[in-house]
């Protein structure tokens, strides 16, 4: 057939083809395909695919691919990413999408990261370790062996853990290898801090003493008060120590020559717990808080204070103080698991354990994301056989503080049971 009688046949019959109904338009093409030979389907595949497989990422422009993005869940993104190498290209370089993702997680953003493909890899390592954390998979245990008597005083910084023992010594252990690096002769120790330098004791025998790691010598001595010191802190800057103790009071001493500078008093119980001081020696009471009027209602000894918020807990729950003003400005309630007490508090997680757990709390929606059995470790009054590892994991995650020790307990065979964080699967 000439081409303009082909062309003039091809208009006749589109004019025709227009008129029918969808069914006897169906009906012609399935005709026309059976007459159709290999040549004729093979073209009929391609151009098919063309128009009705449309590819509308590899067609939009990129920043409206990413607007659309932005409404599909990061599981669906996932799978997404395993139609093409297209796909998985344009999804990949979503920031904001995978950013979203990870924060919604607990993780922390940098946003002074500028490669395009670097968030969906951390959402991958992020979505890995909140699994571990949902599965109780995330930590592993270890302990530390060689003090002969019961270990009352636990100072961690560093990755370096210092133990203060009944038997009348101090140890410095690597919490990375096990490794003792440093043992000497003390008193017995209530309360132990140290530096490269030196270490700091505070003793059943109501006295506060500093030591040189490297000789073992006792280099200054701290007498005055009346009962075990419990609780030490020092400032090398200000030549400033504060202690303490069992008989209610706490003293400020000049570190280099011993003298108390000033006794403070107010408790009506032991002196667990104290914080670095600025340059005000003469300290006065500002506020005495409480969770209820009922005295038997106790905070437990453990509490948390960033310079913006005080959190403590009590057998009523969590309570959260604004320093400024000291209102409550939170109270999460623990019912759930009972005597839980505080180990640490972040802006996304808290850490928290009791009798037979140690628990991680979303702050966010205040639910229970993990657990971790504990052994019997030892117990006492004032609950210092205890303390948290590395803090910094509890303002959200990053994929490098997910490191180190967790948290560390003394046990009633003089050893120490370690929480530490099980390196990334």
């Amino acid at each position: 057939m000439e081409k303009k009688d082909f062309e003039a046949w091809l208009d006749n019959i589109s004019i025709t083809f227009l008129s029918l109904t969808d069914l006897q338009k169906n009906e012609t093409l399935d005709h026309l395909i059976s007459l159709s030979g290999a040549v004729q389907l093979r073209h009929l595949s391609n151009n098919l695919e063309i128009l009705l497989k449309r590819d509308f990422l590899k067609l939009l422009p990129l920043e409206l691919s990413f607007y659309l993005l932005k409404w599909l869940d990061p599981h669906t993104l996932l799978t997404c990413c395993l139609v093409s190498k297209q796909w998985n290209k344009v999804i990949s370089a979503c920031t904001e999408v995978w950013q979203t993702a990870c924060k919604n997680l607990g993780w922390q953003i940098d946003d002074s990261v500028q490669d395009p493909l670097h968030w969906k890899k951390v959402y991958l390592k992020a979505i890995l370790r909140m699994k571990q954390l949902k599965d109780h998979e995330a930590f592993e245990t270890s302990s530390l062996i060689g003090h002969s008597a019961r270990v009352y005083a636990l100072y961690y910084r560093d990755g370096l853990l210092c133990t203060g023992s009944d038997d009348l010594s101090a140890k410095l252990w690597d919490v990375s290898t096990g490794q003792c690096i440093y043992g000497i002769q003390t008193h017995t120790c209530a309360t132990v801090k140290f530096d490269e330098q030196k270490l700091v004791t505070g003793s059943f025998d109501n006295t506060v003493a500093c030591w040189e790691w490297s000789s073992g010598a006792k280099t200054q001595h701290f007498r005055g008060h009346t009962g075990a010191v419990f609780s030490v802190d020092y400032n090398d800057e200000l030549d400033v120590l504060v202690s303490g103790s069992a008989d209610f009071t706490v003293k400020v001493w000049a570190l280099s020559t011993g003298t108390c500078l000033n006794t403070l008093t107010g408790h009506t119980e032991w002196v667990t717990k104290i914080w670095p001081i600025g340059r005000e020696i003469n300290c006065k009471c500002l506020k005495t808080l409480s969770v209820s009027e009922d005295r038997s209602i106790s905070l437990q000894p453990r509490l948390h204070f960033d310079g913006k918020y005080i959190v403590c807990s009590s057998a009523l729950g969590l309570y959260q103080w604004d320093f400024a003003s000291y209102d409550i400005v939170r109270v999460i309630k623990t019912s759930d698991f009972s005597n839980v007490s505080l180990l640490g508090f972040g802006e996304i997680f808290a850490l928290l354990f009791d009798n037979r757990y140690l628990y991680i709390m979303d702050v966010r929606t205040e639910e229970l994301i993990s657990r971790w059995p504990l052994p019997e470790y030892r117990k006492s009054k004032r609950g210092s056989s205890f303390l948290a590892g590395e803090m910094s994991w509890l303002n959200g995650l990053n994929g490098q503080n997910d490191t180190g020790l967790v948290f560390a307990t003394s046990m009633p065979d003089h050893s120490i049971h370690l929480v530490l964080w099980k390196e990334h699967g």
